[in-house]
């Protein structure tokens, strides 16, 4: 069963630019509620796609050089990486069949 898993500004390069699989990266920060009610969401969706897609969780307040470099600009933000390229980006919070169809663009 995949989780999510953090990643921070050091590890950022190896554990998404460099994943074989796409990966779905949620920007958040301990004072988002979006964020909070957006959580559970995302473990779902980790425990069903985990075999397929890569799912990590970057904390935007601790790791703001990866935050800025990604241009994000509020909270939550999604975004999608194909080959180390961001392919898609939401942001706000959004719904499991929202995120489930963008998703399955890339399995």
């Amino acid at each position: 069963m995949a989780t999510v898993a953090d990643v921070t500004d050091a590890t950022f390069a190896d554990q998404v630019l460099k994943s074989s699989k796409p990966v779905l990266v949620d920007y958040w920060a301990e004072w988002c509620a979006p964020c909070k009610q957006l959580s559970p969401i995302i473990e779902e969706l980790a425990t069903e796609y985990g075999d397929k897609i890569g799912f990590y969780k970057l904390n935007a307040d601790e790791n703001t050089q990866t935050a800025v470099a990604y241009g994000i600009l509020g909270l939550p933000t999604i975004q999608i990486f194909v080959g180390g390229e961001v392919v898609k980006q939401f942001q706000g919070g959004k719904t499991k069949a929202m995120l489930v169809r963008a998703l399955e663009e890339y399995l």
